[in-house]
């Protein structure tokens, strides 16, 4: 199940930046403290990225990114990067090990790759409500309700509605 919701989760990005213009990817956004929806999508892609490009090695550090700033200014890049992350998500759980350095410091934690899967999951859906706030400036441009908004939200709403 987590697999499909990452993905339900990313195809609604490519969903929204097949919408997008160069402009309204690429301007800041005051609401978003200047940053723009091209930004915060990169660095979705990006978290993903290194989890995946760390796999192997089974340490995974999320401050060692890229920072493509092609990702950021190119739609039709950031969805070849999400495609790419797709077709790349269906992995054997291994242990993993992250590593951060916080003020100096340098903290490990043992974790897995399911759990690192499930962390960038709500990271993604943590951002994608970020962008929704951008998106609302954007008249031409539908998104689907719960873009942006957790599964234990959506669950939460159904049982609800029952």
């Amino acid at each position: 199940m987590l697999i499909p919701s990452i993905n339900n989760s990313l195809n609604e990005l490519i969903d929204l930046l097949n919408q997008l213009s160069h402009k309204e990817y690429s301007n800041s956004c005051m609401e978003l403290s200047n940053a723009t929806i091209g930004e915060h999508t990169r660095h979705i892609i990006e978290m993903f990225q290194c989890l995946e490009n760390q796999y192997v090695l089974g340490v995974v550090n999320y401050d060692k990114r890229e920072r493509n700033i092609r990702i950021q200014t190119d739609t039709a890049f950031a969805i070849e990067n999400i495609l790419l992350i797709q077709q790349n998500l269906d992995k054997q759980n291994k242990n993993i090990e992250l590593l951060q350095v916080i003020d100096g410091e340098e903290i490990r934690i043992e974790s897995n790759y399911f759990r690192e899967l499930l962390y960038n999951l709500e990271h993604c859906i943590h951002h994608q409500a970020l962008i929704k706030v951008a998106i609302l400036q954007c008249e031409t441009v539908t998104i689907d309700p719960n873009f942006g908004v957790a599964r234990s939200t959506i669950e939460y709403r159904n049982q609800c509605a029952q």
